[in-house]
């Protein structure tokens, strides 16, 4: 009797084990290997930019210049492949290289327009020919006080736009417990919190002093960034994430007109509030 009782214990301590083995892993228990793709849209808000302008016949500075974000709203063209980079947007691709760390390239497309009709202060020297339609602005200037209504003087935006091409990495935390989810297979809600680096890439759009508009691609300078957000994944493959996002840029090569003697430079910090949809998966 005492022999069939530990055939008994073993059998029922054996299934046991296996049954614990063959157990179900669930798919969001681990992310090293996934792969994932977002996008979504933006607002922003600047910091006071100092901008100084240089040329062959100008130097000056508009101090504390006020700038805006040029917002469309809820739009089809965040959908419509034809016009997907006319709204503010981000685009970012990445890779879990553990499960609680990624790397992800994105780009940051964000919108910076000059406010107009405001009143900055100008400090330095403007000395056109005579026969330049800003010649009407030579002068010198020490720290006086210009009203931007005259779009001869200056407009002055990145529109198609700031473009902040990045590199991020990013922790990503399951928080589903505290929400008393269970099967986080079918909604799974995560911290993310993440650093930045990258190029501007802008395409400015400026009229400066009379001059003919230069408005191409050129790469401006840098920026970084810290984030943070939460994502919620539903049915192990699609996630909404929303996100906080400031930073530094720093932009001292931006082409203003058709001469390459003219250019400006300027550094601000930012605020992004990004809402995006994707998926993560495994190849």
């Amino acid at each position: 009797m005492k022999t069939s009782y530990y055939y008994f214990v073993l059998f029922l301590t054996t299934t046991i084990a296996f049954a614990q083995e063959i157990a179900p892993v669930r798919y969001t228990a681990h992310n090293k290997g996934k792969f994932f793709i977002s996008w979504g849209g933006n607002r922003e808000s600047y910091s006071k930019s100092d901008v100084t302008f240089t040329g062959k016949d100008y130097r000056f500075t508009v101090a504390d210049m006020r700038a805006h974000d040029k917002p469309k709203g809820w739009h089809i063209d965040y959908i419509n492949p034809t016009k997907m980079t006319i709204p503010q947007t981000n685009l970012r691709l990445g890779y879990f290289f553990s499960d609680h760390y990624s790397v992800a390239i994105g780009v940051d497309h964000m919108k910076y327009v000059m406010t107009q009709n405001q009143t900055a202060n100008v400090t330095g020297t403007i000395n056109l020919p005579a026969s330049d339609p800003g010649a009407v602005f030579n002068g010198t200037y020490n720290n006086t006080p210009v009203n931007f209504t005259d779009e001869q003087f200056l407009t002055y935006e990145h529109t198609d736009g700031l473009n902040y091409i990045n590199t991020e990495v990013s922790r990503h935390d399951d928080i589903s417990k505290l929400f008393k989810i269970g099967n986080t297979d079918k909604i799974q809600v995560n911290l993310t919190e993440g650093i930045g680096f990258g190029v501007l890439y802008p395409k400015t759009n400026t009229k400066l002093l009379g001059k003919e508009r230069h408005d191409d691609f050129h790469v401006s300078g840098f920026g970084t960034s810290l984030k943070a957000g939460l994502n919620i994944t539903f049915f192990k493959y699609f996630y909404i994430q929303g996100e906080l996002k400031g930073g530094y840029i720093n932009m001292n090569d931006i082409r203003t007109t058709m001469s390459t003697d003219d250019k400006a430079s300027q550094d601000f910090f930012f605020f992004q509030r990004i809402l995006a949809v994707g998926g993560k998966f495994r190849i």
